[in-house]
């Protein structure tokens, strides 16, 4: 139960660097928000990999250069499942896309990224 509590809270961290990436990039730079979200979504996966390895999954003393692979691969599904996500809602359900960001992270946060990155990342 804590490696759960201490992922959603390594989930949360990097969740808030994600949005404001994403904010930033939208409201400020003016970026069309898919590209904002692609840029939320690296700059937040960079943050749960270093939050993972480090404090989660207590995972220092294993092969980081495999764990960077398989936390590449599983990011890269994560960030098809967000981005196709936030468009897709977006743009044909005609939702905000920052609510359309919050909704489709919360759903592939915990549907996908804590199961991949415990049985597959840091096993």
């Amino acid at each position: 139960m804590a490696t759960f509590v201490k992922a959603q809270v390594a989930s949360l961290s990097a969740s808030i660097i994600d949005f404001l990436t994403t904010l930033v990039c939208t409201q400020v730079f003016h970026l069309w928000y898919v590209f904002g979200s692609v840029a939320g979504t690296t700059a937040g996966g960079i943050v749960n990999f270093m939050m993972g390895r480090n404090w989660v999954f207590d995972s220092k003393q294993r092969n980081v250069t495999l764990q960077i692979f398989k936390y590449i691969l599983v990011w890269a599904g994560n960030l098809a499942l967000t981005t196709g996500g936030v468009y897709l809602v977006t743009h044909y359900l005609h939702v905000n896309y920052i609510l359309s960001k919050i909704l489709v992270s919360l759903t592939v946060g915990t549907s996908y990224n804590f199961l991949m990155q415990k049985k597959f990342v840091f096993v």
